[in-house]
């Protein structure tokens, strides 16, 4: 196969399995999910999912959550991890959004950036996510799916996401990032990987690592 054929095979079958692309964080608008996504650093989508609900009803915009104290936040959230870190992130960019933003979440990568704990990877999932604006947020899953499908070279998440957006169309980076998420979760995680389960690996995947992988298997 080329790398044009690669792509369209990942492409579809992708499509094929996720036809409806659940969102993994619950949230209402761009100020909840801007929060969700900060907490979810380091931590499980579930955890946060289950936390977030105790969060947001004591404070589900950013004029309530300014009211709450770093410490009252940190209490609530400590199950997440980091939570000295997020806490005062969660405080601090609410207060950021009030004072400079009229209490609205800007739509701008670079702006979402300036605010505390918020990187890269978190602005482009709120613009993608919350407006719609084309993104490729690159966390764990899609890094090391880049790099079993040989369409990166797995030395950073920089260079993941600059490769992911140079080989998909722009159109479809929104859905395809949360695809190749699912699909890593499913069927090709990071351990407790079966091969025979990974259809798109097994088909497409790097010579050297589907070496290692069937080296790691035989009987020693």
């Amino acid at each position: 196969m080329t790398k044009a054929e690669k792509v369209e095979f990942v492409i579809n079958t992708l499509q094929k399995l996720y036809p409806e692309i659940p969102i993994p964080l619950d949230h209402k608008d761009p100020y909840t999910l801007l929060v969700a996504v900060l907490m979810s650093a380091q931590s499980t989508d579930v955890r946060v999912n289950q936390i977030t609900p105790l969060l947001f009803a004591r404070a589900d915009n950013p004029y309530d959550m300014i009211k709450l104290s770093v410490d009252e936040i940190r209490e609530i959230i400590k199950p997440v991890g980091l939570s000295p870190m997020k806490s005062k992130g969660i405080h601090g960019l609410s207060q950021i959004l009030v004072d400079k933003y009229d209490g609205e979440v800007p739509q701008d990568i670079s702006l979402l950036e300036e605010l505390p704990a918020v990187g890269h990877k978190t602005a482009s999932v709120v613009v993608s996510q919350a407006f719609g604006i084309p993104a490729f947020p690159v966390d764990t899953h899609i890094h090391r799916l880049m790099y079993r499908w040989g369409f990166s070279n797995g030395k950073n998440v920089v260079q993941t996401e600059r490769d992911a957006k140079r080989l998909f169309p722009e159109e479809i980076w929104n859905d395809l990032h949360l695809q190749i998420i699912w699909y890593g979760r499913q069927y090709s995680p990071a351990r407790g990987w079966n091969l025979d389960q990974d259809i798109i690996t097994k088909t497409i995947g790097r010579k050297s690592v589907l070496k290692e992988y069937l080296k790691s298997k035989k009987p020693r």
